[in-house]
């Protein structure tokens, strides 16, 4: 049978624990989620030999399956995953809920993301009801009279430990900062580098979240005044500790959305200004980025980017931004390269960025011919390596 269990912090703990103390029960299961690198540590292919998973993330726990055959990775985006799912054969659909009100409606808590579409598919569905996960404000409620069965057990919900970050990161947060205007809608994702950014958007006024996902690193913007208002947080995750938590139930500034909301890039184009900030790990000069192949080697999947990007873009006053340090290796290699190499993929193709950002500059490639836009570029690498990069880009200039 095909089993979709709910990932990042809906992911049932307690139901994991379970299949890892009775691994037998994995036998002949094929598996299916978003699991998110960094996030969610265990790769339920590893229960049984007889085990499979269909995934949409690799991580260094998906690797050996997906060698030997028993991983189906999918080359999907957030919204591709979400599409995925909405035309799977699911036998079974286990989701993590708030324990129900007195009309019996069910909270998906803090992870609204996928679970909406897996429970429309499933032939048979399971809550597992949980007095730790807190009823939050949403689009999507579950009503216990769908439920073939429940599992009433009190467990931990998945914790995300709080973002530090460093000099390094806090000189490109603030360069990214300045191209965020007040009364933005802003969307971020999770790492160093957006707890850096948030950090230095604190002096800004009339921003509004609208995102994936959201870590505690949020709520200094909220509770000095940056964001403020009702919904002003839109998001399908929340990320953090059991306080952050009972925070986001609480606070009307929170609202979550399922993937089809917040991924879709027509609503997102119809938010004005909305600004799309993203991690890049490779910019070239022709302006293709890599935010997801280190060294020849896929670490991960493109997630929300690529909608969040597109719906900026039609965004009136949007921006579609990619950051990243300008270097890596303690300065020896160049994170600004001349050409992606040929272990590198294409997350977003050369025409998507509108605004590359290091720690030394914004380059603006609106408008910008190819030869201004490798200017721009080389203009915000690392000092020690743009004499080269224009060297090489002389070179490639007389190749086309």
């Amino acid at each position: 049978m095909t089993v979709f269990l709910g990932g990042v912090s809906g992911e049932s703990l307690a139901v994991r624990d379970a299949l890892r103390a009775m691994p037998e029960k994995a036998a002949g299961v094929r598996f299916v989620g978003v699991f998110f690198p960094g996030i969610n540590d265990g790769a339920y292919v590893s229960l049984h030999p007889q085990a499979r998973q269909r995934a949409y993330f690799m991580s260094p726990a998906f690797r050996p399956g997906f060698q030997s055959g028993r991983v189906e990775l999918l080359p999907a985006d957030y919204l591709g995953a979400w599409q995925d799912l909405a035309q799977l054969d699911i036998d079974v659909a286990v989701v993590q809920t708030s324990e129900p009100d007195a009309g019996g409606w069910l909270s998906l808590g803090v992870c609204h993301d996928f679970a909406p579409v897996a429970w429309g598919r499933a032939k048979r569905k399971v809550a597992h009801i949980n007095p730790s996960m807190p009823r939050t404000r949403g689009s999507v409620s579950l009503h216990i009279s769908e439920c073939e069965a429940v599992i009433e057990h009190a467990a931990d919900l998945l914790s995300y430990p709080a973002e530090s970050t460093n000099e390094q990161f806090a000189l490109l947060a603030r360069q990214v900062a300045s191209v965020v205007r007040d009364g933005d809608t802003v969307q971020v994702g999770i790492g160093k580098m957006v707890a850096a950014v948030l950090a230095t958007l604190r002096g800004h006024r009339g921003l509004r979240l609208h995102a994936g996902m959201a870590t505690a690193s949020i709520v200094p913007l909220i509770d000095e005044g940056a964001i403020r208002g009702r919904d002003a947080v839109t998001v399908g995750v929340a990320l953090g500790d059991a306080e952050y938590y009972q925070r986001v139930a609480r606070d009307e500034t929170f609202r979550f959305a399922p993937v089809c909301e917040t991924h879709d890039p027509r609503k997102i184009g119809a938010i004005d200004n909305f600004v799309a900030i993203n991690a890049a790990l490779e910019v070239d000069l022709f302006g293709q980025v890599n935010c997801d192949t280190l060294n020849g080697q896929l670490v991960a999947g493109v997630g929300g980017m690529p909608a969040f990007a597109a719906g900026a873009r039609l965004s009136p006053g949007g921006r579609a931004v990619f950051a990243l340090l300008s270097s890596a290796s303690g300065g020896a290699l160049s994170r600004i390269v001349p050409r992606l190499g040929e272990g590198a993929l294409v997350g977003a193709p050369r025409h998507v960025a509108d605004l590359v950002v290091t720690e030394h500059g914004v380059a603006d490639l609106r408008g910008a011919s190819l030869v201004q836009r490798a200017e721009r570029l080389i203009a915000i690498s690392a000092p020690d390596h743009r004499g080269a990069l224009a060297a090489r880009w002389d070179d490639l200039c007389a190749s086309l």
